[in-house]
């Protein structure tokens, strides 16, 4: 998907330090499929005249050998879409024939201890695919990206308060990348204010301000008829940084991890590609233990857990 709409926005990104840090060179490899290839070596020209001081290398290809072969870090931004009128079954057997394929390049050219981060859609279960068919690479080391659902939450509180982004922190995505996940402000806080405090209307928190959260993906296309690209590409960067370079103290994020199943998952079952809270230190994010889960939560987190449960078994 380096050709698309998300690897566009985020290829500058990255070549600025917003993902490592601005004081680490890279090497970018780009993938995209054989139809795109053209596309693909406008990108990589585009990257070159810009003339970024990070970027060492470009190895844009559109064969998956050579494009994994030494990576540190993989964004898998491509993947098959669901066109009008397809059934969700067959959009996971398409994709499950991508990221198998993805996988074996993976597993058998990435570097030893490569982090992945899955964004094409169905991203959780496209990442439970990888890391099913790659099972050399540890499990923890395949995240999908929620970071994007967590930062629109982060940005409906900011402008519900008023408080600059920067002063709201942990708020929660529980579960899928869907519009059955669950956004949750019960431990979060804006200017050292819990959330519900500073806000004062649970009826929008419990109602308005989920579906807005849930239904963004859908209100972007509406208003731009393309997908999100500029956020979902920041996102990313602030995934990775965070995974990388370790989240601040007192603060968490929202990753799609593999469950590790018990009390340490808050019962999601075990093998699950759901979203968590997690910290992150020394390049492993840890999920953020004995959060108090109420009624309401806990029915919220077993449906999007279901939800996922389905989509494991289409795959």
């Amino acid at each position: 998907g380096a050709a698309g709409q998300i690897g566009y926005a985020l290829a500058p990104q990255v070549c600025r330090g917003a993902m490592l840090g601005a004081d680490v060179p890279i090497v970018l490899h780009l993938l995209d499929i054989p139809p795109a290839e053209a596309s693909l070596k406008g990108v990589a020209m585009e990257l070159t005249d810009a003339a970024y001081p990070l970027l060492k290398g470009i190895v844009a290809t559109v064969d998956v050998d050579e494009a994994c072969k030494g990576v540190d870090i993989a964004v898998m931004v491509g993947g098959f879409p669901r066109g009008p009128g397809m059934e969700r079954k067959e959009v996971m057997s398409k994709n499950v024939a991508i990221y198998k394929g993805q996988a074996s390049a993976l597993e058998t050219h990435a570097n030893a201890g490569c982090k992945v981060v899955v964004v094409a859609n169905p991203a959780n279960t496209n990442a439970l695919i990888l890391s099913n068919y790659a099972p050399k690479i540890p499990k923890e080391n395949v995240t999908c990206l929620t970071r994007l659902d967590h930062n629109r939450a982060l940005g409906q509180v900011s402008e519900k308060t008023g408080a600059p982004v920067s002063e709201v922190k942990n708020v929660i995505i529980w579960g899928n990348h869907s519009s059955t996940q669950y956004p949750d402000v019960n431990h979060g806080e804006v200017s050292g204010m819990p959330i519900r405090s500073a806000i004062g209307d649970d009826a929008y928190l419990d109602g308005e301000f989920v579906k807005t959260v849930q239904q963004r993906g859908a209100a972007i296309i509406a208003a731009r008829k393309l997908s999100s690209a500029l956020s979902a590409a920041s996102s990313v960067c602030d995934h990775v940084r965070d995974w990388v370079n370790g989240t601040a103290p007192g603060t968490w994020t929202s990753m799609g991890v593999v469950s590790p199943g018990g009390d340490d998952a808050y019962g999601i079952e075990e093998g699950l590609m759901y979203s968590f809270p997690v910290t992150c230190a020394n390049g492993r994010w840890s999920i953020v233990p004995g959060l108090k889960i109420d009624d309401r939560s806990r029915g919220l987190m077993d449906a999007t857990a279901a939800e996922l449960k389905e989509e494991k078994a289409m795959a």
